[in-house]
């Protein structure tokens, strides 16, 4: 009876807790806990493939390539030179490697080194609108397992060549290397 009584209860705070209550008990909080790292990790795993809402581009500092943009999890951004400085031609199959950096609804919001003067959005022929710097359209790459990394770097793929940005607008042409890359 009292296992039955035990279950009972921690069946009715887990419950409570997933339905929002605000019950302080201590058996509702690690299923509180539980249910915002899930909510947490789902968020992440959604805006690491496609930012939406009020998109977070920064800066960071890549081995081999310097200060180069990044989005607000710290994955590297690129540019894909067939969109020739204009707008965006990365569609389909592209976009499935390398996810637009979408934009619903509100401006970007910008941090370390950006210049908040070249971020602005141009339509996503696909649907919405994808965030610019210096007139680039801005991509993820699917290849990029954590941030920190730039696998895309100088990749030739979907058509095209792919290269990270710089605080400045400037594009990173070279491959990785200590050199930290010419540009232009």
């Amino acid at each position: 009876m009292r296992r039955s009584l035990s279950v009972l209860m921690a069946a009715t705070a887990f419950l409570g807790a997933a339905c929002g209550s605000s019950s302080s008990s201590k058996t509702a909080a690690p299923a509180a806990s539980a249910t915002s790292a899930t909510t947490s990790a789902t968020t992440t795993a959604t805006t690491s493939a496609t930012t939406t809402g009020a998109a977070l581009i920064t800066t960071k500092s890549v081995a081999g390539l310097g200060t180069v943009l990044v989005n607000g999890q710290g994955r590297t951004l690129y540019i894909f030179v067939p969109d020739k400085h204009a707008k965006v031609t990365c569609v389909g199959g592209c976009a499935a490697a390398w996810p637009p950096v979408k934009l619903t609804g509100a401006k970007a919001q910008t941090a370390g080194q950006v210049k908040a003067a070249l971020v602005a959005s141009d339509p996503d022929p696909a649907g919405g609108r994808v965030v610019t710097y210096n007139g680039w359209p801005l991509y993820l790459f699917a290849g990029d397992s954590q941030a920190g990394t730039a696998n895309g770097q100088a990749l030739n793929s979907s058509g095209g060549l792919w290269y990270v940005i710089t605080p400045a607008g400037k594009v990173v042409t070279t491959k990785k290397s200590g050199s930290g890359g010419s540009t232009y």
